[in-house]
């Protein structure tokens, strides 16, 4: 963990020297830049500390570089096929279990009406066209602006009785998700 690095990066990118930090701070310029440096590790209250002169939350500061922002840029996507009807899915992002995706289901998907059933918590948006939902024993038609969610270890099935390609916009949750960036 580079918890210095951070520090100083943060403090870099706000125009803030080391003896502005030192000043608000109360520490030391020889402990910072130890710490900067990443050759000692300052307690929780003294990141506290830290975090409260510079604007920052604390636990910022403890997440590893591959949990900050990420930026998926639309070229970039990741794609993947979907069953024997290949619906391709786009990877809009993904983090620790959470998955954003855009599905185009064609006209009269599915042909065969067999429900799926996985492991997770989905949350669905349709974007365009109609759809008629099924999830356990109940069914809805669902439009354009209209969201829909479920408990995907109940059997569900999504339905396009439109006349023109759905556009989906679906959220799911897996706890023991694979990541596919």
């Amino acid at each position: 963990m580079n918890v210095g690095s951070t520090i100083r990066e943060i403090r870099q990118r706000k125009g803030i020297t080391i003896a502005q930090l030192c000043e608000g701070t109360g520490l030391s310029k020889g402990f910072m830049s130890q710490v900067e440096n990443n050759k000692t590790s300052p307690s929780i209250s003294t990141l506290d500390t830290i975090a409260a002169f510079l604007n920052v939350p604390l636990p910022y500061f403890l997440l590893e570089k591959k949990d900050r922002l990420k930026v998926v840029r639309k070229d970039e996507r990741k794609y993947s096929i979907h069953g024997k009807y290949e619906n391709k899915i786009e990877h809009v992002a993904e983090q620790a279990g959470l998955r954003i995706s855009l599905i185009e289901i064609p006209v009269g998907f599915p042909k065969e009406s067999k429900p799926n059933v996985h492991e997770g918590e989905e949350c669905h948006l349709v974007l365009r066209g109609t759809l008629e939902v099924q999830h356990g024993e109940d069914t809805e038609i669902v439009k354009e602006g209209d969201s829909f969610s479920w408990n995907a270890c109940v059997p569900h099935l999504v339905r396009n009785i439109g006349d023109e390609p759905v556009l989906l916009l679906i959220s799911s949750y897996a706890e023991n998700r694979t990541r596919i960036y």
